[in-house]
């Protein structure tokens, strides 16, 4: 018997002030001591007008680890009730982690210092949010565990500074002057990506007092048997395979900037609705009832705005021709924070007084890395009161 499990607490933390488009370069730097080429570009189309970086504006430094940054989330779930001290299961994910050994969880476990429990990593880019969450939430559902928190962080800053950069433009320097758009693929993701952590708090009952988000059902599809990688770090693409880090020795590695994140934007603006939308929901809606006049809240996760029209497209072609009025994503004030972003989207909208009882979510996570995609359904119960 599967026991229903209901989402009652959501925490998100943002480290530092919000940085604005033109405090971006100094935070991060400038790759060579030359401004971008790309920046304005970018951010024009994406549509991003702050975020949040881990970057200490006094030192340039980090001033939190991705699991730091990711317990401080965790802690805020703290609360009416509920103490680390009762956690049966903790799972956190994101796709920059601080180590490449031992796995986030455990480091994220370690910063919160709360009981021996289950703990568990997810990995991915931005689908292993939704994967930490389906973990957390089916360990409840089959009573392995009362209260489990799912998590999701990302630190890309770090990765983004110009100093990871400076090795391949000093020895591509002359190449890189004649034909600045072989860098594109790299340079652009510096002004797509911010830092953020967002934790949920699933429990086999609703809250006493106040509204809980029930888990109706969470899908996830790959498409990687029909698609390349289009998203990738700590690898290059040689002959349209990926060759690993490992693979590269250390002189390689920096003079390639083979650790730096990557992305194929041809591939990912030509591809993305037709199998993360379209795709995923045609399976989707053949085994699950799903009609626009059901759905009060549509929240996805996009990474720019310039696909809000081209999602608006795509879910019309399968008949779900949501109303933009109905979305709610705050892409725009929080950035795009890959893993952290549906719950980051999910605090802002149950704890700012917008939801009512008997109203009906659905979350929508895409993920390029090799085009994948996952569609949540929630309900909200209990007392607006």
């Amino acid at each position: 018997m599967v026991t229903p499990v209901f989402i009652n607490r959501i925490s998100a933390c943002l480290p530092h002030e919000p940085v604005d488009n033109e405090q971006m370069e100094a935070c991060l730097g400038m790759v060579g001591g030359k401004p971008s080429r790309a920046r304005k570009l970018v951010l024009h189309r994406n549509g991003i007008q702050q975020r949040h970086y881990v970057i200490d504006p006094n030192t340039g430094e980090p001033s939190m680890s991705n699991a730091q940054l990711s317990a401080e989330a965790i802690r805020g779930l703290q609360g009416d009730g509920f103490e680390l001290n009762q956690l049966d299961c903790l799972v956190a994910s994101t796709s920059s982690p601080d180590q490449v050994m031992p796995g986030h969880a455990v480091m994220v476990h370690g910063e919160l210092g709360n009981p021996s429990c289950e703990v568990a990593t997810t990995a991915g880019i931005c689908l292993c949010g939704m994967t930490a969450l389906k973990y957390a939430w089916m360990s409840v559902a089959s009573g392995e565990s009362r209260t489990a928190v799912a998590c999701g962080s990302e630190v890309a800053s770090t990765l983004m500074q110009a100093r990871n950069f400076n090795a391949e433009y000093e020895s591509r320097v002359d190449e890189l002057e004649k034909h600045p758009e072989i860098a594109f693929e790299k340079d652009f993701l510096r002004w797509m990506l911010s830092d953020g952590a967002g934790a949920v708090l699933l429990q086999d009952r609703p809250n006493q007092n106040g509204l809980s988000l029930r888990i109706d059902w969470l899908d996830i599809y790959s498409f990687a048997d029909q698609m390349p990688p289009c998203m990738y770090a700590g690898a290059d693409m040689q002959d349209d395979t990926l060759r690993g880090w490992s693979r590269y020795d250390a002189d390689e590695r920096a003079k390639q900037s083979v650790m730096a994140i990557k992305q194929n934007v041809k591939l990912l603006n030509e591809n993305i609705v037709k199998y993360t939308v379209e795709e995923a929901l045609r399976r989707i809606m053949a085994r699950r009832e799903l009609r626009v006049a059901d759905i009060d809240w549509f929240l996805p996760h996009y990474s720019s705005e310039f696909f809000r029209e081209p999602l608006a497209v795509g879910l019309a072609n399968v008949d779900l021709p949501i109303p933009m009025e109905r979305w709610f994503t705050n892409l725009t004030s929080k950035g795009n924070t890959g893993a952290a972003s549906i719950f980051i989207i999910l605090e802002e909208l149950f704890n700012g007084g917008r939801l009512l009882s008997g109203q009906r979510l659905l979350c929508y996570v895409p993920e390029s890395g090799r085009f994948s995609s996952a569609f949540m359904h929630l309900t909200v119960v209990g007392d607006e009161a």
